[in-house]
């Protein structure tokens, strides 16, 4: 008896069903196992993250309060209660404590005029590849000006030559004593024109800006950085 059209299609719809059935039976058998693990080991992994984002927040607010404590300290003259703590805060896994509480310790290392002991501290934040960038470039500069007696000027130049560059966020501070080493190197002229360059730039700090205006004064340079006795020299060769 031959099937109906509608009768034929029911059939070949009832095969297709069967057969992905079979097809999902077959795949569960083979990866259901994996499928069941794969499931468990993401969920674990998402309760891991949950718990170290967690304990990372808990940890960073125990360090603030540290840090917190730490001032609170040095504000009433309990330089070694704070020491303790900074010390501590110093081994932070984040960086922004392990800086702060490092510059602290410099800080009251300048206080007692320990200078050696600042820039040891120093040191460590420039020489921390850890360490975020901003952190190690303020790091080097206060370093290099806590040494900057003891300090060669080609060894001042060489350190902060590459940060002395306008548009640089410590471009006064690192210029400043770039310019300062090309005088005690008797390179007037670089000195003069690094002076003029900080005291034209509106970002740097005012009293660098206000500094740089007298040097470069002194050194009979405009705010472009331009000699100006050079220039007069060649005005009247022109004329």
């Amino acid at each position: 008896m031959a099937l109906t059209p509608q009768s034929n299609e029911a059939f070949l719809r009832e095969v297709d069903d069967e057969l992905r059935r079979d097809q999902a039976l077959d795949f569960w058998r083979r990866y259901g196992r994996w499928l069941i693990a794969a499931i468990i080991l993401a969920l674990g992994a998402f309760a891991g993250l949950l718990f170290w984002q967690n304990q990372q927040g808990k940890a960073a607010e125990r360090q603030g309060e540290q840090l917190q404590a730490a001032f609170d300290d040095l504000g009433a003259g309990k330089p070694d209660a704070s020491a303790k703590t900074l010390a501590e805060l110093a081994q932070s896994k984040s960086d922004g404590y392990r800086a702060v509480a490092r510059f602290t310790q410099a800080d009251i290392a300048l206080r007692k005029n320990d200078l050696k002991g600042a820039a040891q501290q120093f040191a460590a934040v420039a020489g921390d590849q850890s360490m975020a960038k901003p952190f190690r470039d303020l790091a080097l500069i206060r370093q290099t000006n806590a040494e900057f007696d003891t300090l060669k000027p080609d060894v001042v130049v060489s350190r902060l030559r590459g940060l002395a560059i306008a548009g640089n966020p410590y471009f006064g501070s690192a210029g400043e004593l770039v310019a300062i080493a090309y005088l005690k190197q008797g390179r007037r002229d670089l000195a003069g024109q690094l002076f003029g360059q900080i005291a034209a730039s509106e970002q740097v700090p005012p009293s660098i800006r206000q500094r740089a205006v007298q040097m470069a004064g002194v050194l009979n340079t405009d705010k472009t950085g331009t000699d100006n006795g050079a220039t007069g020299g060649n005005e009247k060769a022109k004329q």
